[in-house]
């Protein structure tokens, strides 16, 4: 049995605020910060150990594993990181109060724009600053590949070639693995895991700093899941 743990970043700065993020690279908050190290308290006495990590390249998620593998005496292990562990791009949202959005645009208009499997939230132009082709972080990237916006399908579809090629091969070589990143990757790997329908996938919220624990078969199947 193979043990994979997955771990959404503590609470940022722009969760505090009740803002959409996305791909925008805020920090952690005070209490973000204490829900890393909780996390990682929590696994050390649980007897978990890693051999590597993966994580985004946001520094809300790098932060949130930092901690963690500092409260674990596991500095050393390899960090891997990819902007294909991004959170979803909430595209001309980015940026905005969900409360007044939901005011400006209806809060129907809005809950499709969060929850729907498919349907994107409105797209930004390439000129705008929040498009990261400006974002240094990303320069070695086709430009084309980088997002103007992104359903939750279109996260799927950025993150299972990740997963594929580079999660997947080390869990086979039996591997101990943390994977640090966002609500809406994190989602999107347990739609794959557990082949949550399309509808059910809308209803499933991943809380800010609490170890996800999946237990796998020798084929990557996933036996049970918990939360620590």
């Amino acid at each position: 049995m193979l043990k994979l743990v997955l771990l959404r970043h503590g609470e940022s700065i722009w969760n505090k605020e009740n803002r959409f993020t996305g791909w925008t690279d805020v920090d952690l908050s005070e209490k973000g910060i204490a829900e890393a190290h909780q996390a990682g308290r929590i696994l050390k006495q649980k007897g978990f150990i890693f051999d590597l990590a993966f994580t985004s390249v946001l520094k809300r998620a790098v932060r949130t594993l930092d901690i963690v593998l500092d409260e674990m005496d596991l500095k050393e292990i390899p960090v891997f990181k990819s902007w294909r562990l991004n959170e979803r791009h909430y595209g001309a949202l980015q940026g905005l109060n969900k409360a007044e959005t939901a005011k400006k645009f209806s809060e129907a208009q809005v809950a499709v724009w969060r929850r729907s499997y498919a349907t994107p939230p409105p797209v930004l132009s390439r000129e705008d600053e929040r498009f990261p082709g400006h974002d240094p972080l990303y320069k070695d990237v086709d430009v084309n590949d980088l997002p103007l916006t992104e359903s939750l399908k279109d996260t799927v579809e950025r993150f299972l070639p990740y997963w594929h090629g580079s999660i997947e091969p080390v869990l086979r070589q039996g591997k101990r693995v943390i994977v640090a990143a966002h609500g809406n990757t994190l989602r999107a790997l347990v739609k794959y895991l557990d082949n949550v329908s399309d509808d059910e996938i809308a209803q499933l919220d991943i809380p800010t700093g609490v170890p996800l624990v999946y237990e796998l078969d020798a084929d990557l199947k996933p036996l049970k899941s918990y939360y620590l």
